[in-house]
């Protein structure tokens, strides 16, 4: 059986940056880099034109940011993922990418293991939520949304989830694996996937990334 190759797009402005990942991703048997951007404007283009499956995205570049970016691919393209690409983590401009649909994030310094694992998870359909920094971030920038709903809007949102749905969401949010909700509540992990699935349609998020920032938007989390 014939293992999919996974399509990367690199934008990044530091030319030694880009050719980096690209060395250490195209020696990866199963991911192949079929092109580069060197800002946000060049990087929306290119995901027009060839169609990647991941799009890893610096959010500091010129002429157009990652944040921005991120928003324009997810609001026209249906199936690439964006891996946004920091050397801060704790950057809010990290945390509105998570906003604005980005798949998760990783830092530069990044080992080339960690690199082309977390291309491999965002291309899955999951989304990477590293609980050592990916939870720090959300909580600390969950601070920072432009409009703070009040509790009763927030019910109201997720008003429609179950009581389990609700308490898989919150696990969701504290950057737990489905295996690992899976043990915390004691049952098998393809009932945790069917909770996820229904959790994001009832929700309209676009994966697991959206739910946890949801989650603490709604207050359902406390950051700390």
């Amino acid at each position: 059986m014939t293992t999919r190759t996974i399509r990367v797009l690199i934008a990044d402005d530091q030319m030694m940056v880009r050719e980096g990942f690209s060395v250490l991703l195209n020696a990866m048997p199963d991911i192949e880099v079929v092109g580069e951007a060197v800002n946000g404007r060049e990087a929306v283009e290119r995901v027009r034109e060839l169609a990647p499956d991941v799009v890893l995205m610096d959010i500091r570049m010129p002429e157009l940011n990652g944040m921005e970016a991120t928003r324009e691919i997810v609001a026209a393209d249906g199936t690439a993922k964006v891996l946004v690409l920091t050397t801060f983590d704790l950057d809010e401009y990290v945390y509105q990418a998570l906003r604005a649909g980005a798949s998760g994030f990783l830092l530069k310094d990044a080992s080339a293991r960690q690199l082309a694992d977390a291309v491999r998870v965002v291309a899955s359909g999951e989304a990477l939520l590293a609980p050592s920094v990916t939870k720090r971030l959300i909580a600390e920038f969950s601070r920072l949304s432009e409009a703070p709903r009040p509790a009763s809007t927030a019910h109201s949102a997720y008003g429609d989830l179950t009581e389990r749905e609700t308490e898989v969401l919150v696990l969701i949010a504290q950057g737990l694996s489905n295996a690992e909700i899976a043990e915390r509540l004691v049952v098998a992990e393809s009932t945790i996937k069917t909770h996820v699935s229904r959790i994001l349609v009832k929700l309209g998020l676009r994966d697991r990334t959206q739910a946890a920032v949801f989650a603490y938007e709604a207050r359902l989390v406390t950051p700390g």
